[in-house]
């Protein structure tokens, strides 16, 4: 299935609760009081009818799909709940690439994402936000994930990948990703100013 048709299908998902189809599908979201991370996107496989895959972020070959949640203040309006992981960093592929033949650039292109409303830990219910793609056609957007790509490739050349810091970049941003605090891997993550302009939420 490719991306564009993934992405109608999807959009059909709209205001449904995914809790519901979880239970439809007889997908597991908790088992002796732990969640499991991935059952959103379990629920999305078994609805696009594709086979089952035990990667957080399923990939399809030509999109992949990534889920968000949003949560809501005490106003009553919707806000992203937190950052997004793109892609890990590769250090020495980041060095020699330049932005317009990045990984993070080809990534950014096959990614649909799923927002979806978060209820609390227990997660009692979730409805389907909406279904978006990173709107990277955009020159002011385009023009300032160059630059925070770029910022963090002269780093890594000026200074060494562990020079890197979760304070840069205004729309993506290095960060650590891994097990533990001590962890050394880096990825890219969509900071939620950026994830705002994605989804379309005025707070």
């Amino acid at each position: 299935m490719d991306r564009e048709k993934a992405h109608l299908l999807l959009q059909e998902l709209k205001g449904k609760d995914l809790r519901e189809l979880a239970k439809s599908y007889d997908v597991t979201v908790f088992k002796n009081g732990k969640k499991n991370k991935g059952w959103a996107g379990h629920v999305i496989e078994h609805y696009l009818g594709l086979p089952i895959n035990s990667a957080q972020s399923p990939n399809f070959g030509s999109w992949e799909l990534k889920t968000i949640s949003l949560k809501k203040l005490k106003n009553g309006n919707l806000t992203i709940k937190e950052t997004m992981a793109i892609t890990m960093i590769d250090p020495f592929n980041v060095k020699n690439t330049p932005f317009e033949e990045s990984h993070l650039l080809a990534k950014m292109k096959k990614i649909l994402i799923l927002s979806r409303i978060w209820e609390g830990v227990n997660e009692p219910a979730s409805v389907v936000y909406g279904i978006h793609t990173f709107n990277i056609e955009n020159d002011e957007i385009y023009a300032q994930i160059k630059e925070d790509y770029e910022l963090v490739r002269k780093t890594i050349i000026d200074k060494g990948f562990d020079a890197l810091s979760g304070k840069m970049g205004k729309f993506v941003q290095p960060r650590t990703k891994g097990a533990g605090h001590g962890s050394t891997s880096r990825a890219f993550y969509a900071r939620v100013p950026f994830l705002k302009k994605v989804i379309l939420l005025n707070d």
